[in-house]
């Protein structure tokens, strides 16, 4: 039997007591830090609840549309109008554009040199208002159609669509052909692949809009825009401050339903024939081309090619240096490149 135990036991005592007063401590010591951290959370939450409904909010009613309004259903659609050429080019924004008009101002300057350029807003984006009506390839094409006739600009049309409104304008082409000239796609959403949107995308929207209501969406907006770059690339003082506000009121149902349905959007088309009389041009991000997307199980250059090879012979592209959004860096190269593609489209019609 060990004769010292005893001993042991009496020395370890002390030093087991002091360190359990020190864990005591330090999960004292935790719990405050973590207190602290909750309470300056809300309190930042709740200031910039207050910020969104009071001064954020005013600046947000207090920008002036840049076109009109026209009645379409059970809302409103923006429609902004510039230039006055012979050939009509209308813009169409992809996803999480927050103003449209205003995002794409220096490439409406650029084209509307030579061409009327409209830009034209969805429900539940920009200047326009919600709707409740379901979120369908149908019924974008209808409501680009009625916003165009509502707001008096003849076709037929020279659609440039951004991202997923590549879709829609593929439908309009391929359900009215007689209204469209010819479509030029800003990095277009491929009509060649699909693949079910993951289910969850809805909560993470919605949350999306919980962090809008706090107000962190226009105080991050405010800090991460680069107003120096901006106006490097054409944009005026009063489009970025629009932008940047917008950004802070850019999540909506409307939307929601539009990017939770997205993928659909491209199931509705794929299956539709693309009419061999409308000229197809897509211009695509380097970005884009080059990039594994862990997304697709293809590579960046099959998702491409396999679109253009649903397109048709008709179909050209060209690659520009840049990101998804193409016309930011890009807006006189891609004013080049639409009235080469159009002298080609002229040629062609000539020789028939």
């Amino acid at each position: 039997m060990d004769r010292f135990a005893g001993q042991r036991g009496e020395f370890n005592a002390p030093r087991d007591k002091s360190r359990e007063k020190d864990r005591k401590k330090i999960r004292k010591l935790i719990l405050k830090v973590l207190g602290a951290l909750l309470a300056l959370n809300i309190l930042i939450i709740a200031i910039g609840t207050i910020l969104h409904t009071t001064y954020f909010e005013r600046q947000y009613e207090q920008i002036e549309q840049y076109g009109k309004l026209v009645s379409i259903g059970d809302g409103k659609m923006h429609v902004y109008s510039m230039g006055s050429g012979a050939r009509t080019i209308v813009l169409l924004p992809g996803m999480g554009v927050a103003l449209p008009s205003a995002e794409f101002g220096p490439l409406m300057r650029a084209l509307s040199e030579k061409y009327r350029v409209v830009s034209l807003e969805y429900f539940g984006v920009g200047f326009s208002s919600t709707t409740s009506r379901d979120r369908t390839c149908e019924n974008y094409v209808e409501e680009i159609r009625s916003a165009l006739k509502e707001a008096q600009i003849p076709g037929p049309y020279i659609l440039m669509p951004h991202s997923i409104s590549s879709v829609y304008s593929e439908y309009y082409a391929g359900t009215y052909p007689d209204e469209i000239e010819a479509i030029i796609s800003l990095d277009g959403t491929s009509t060649a692949y699909y693949e079910k949107m993951p289910k969850n995308i809805e909560g993470l929207l919605k949350f999306g809009v919980i962090q809008q209501k706090a107000g962190i969406t226009s105080m991050l907006a405010k800090i991460i825009s680069n107003r120096k770059d901006l106006l490097a690339k054409n944009y005026t003082e009063k489009e970025i401050d629009d932008m940047v506000v917008f950004i802070g009121f850019s999540l909506n149902e409307t939307i929601i339903r539009q990017i939770a349905e997205s993928a659909e959007f491209v199931k509705q088309t794929m299956d539709l024939k693309y009419p061999e009389s409308v000229p197809f041009m897509k211009i695509i991000s380097k970005q884009t081309y080059e990039t594994p997307n862990k997304q697709l199980k293809i590579s960046p250059q099959e998702y491409q090619m396999n679109h253009l090879a649903r397109i048709g012979n008709n179909a050209k592209y060209e690659v520009l240096e840049g990101n998804h959004f193409i016309y930011l860096n890009n807006a006189r190269r891609i004013s080049e490149i639409t009235d080469r593609f159009l002298r080609e489209v002229d040629s062609r019609k000539s020789a028939e």
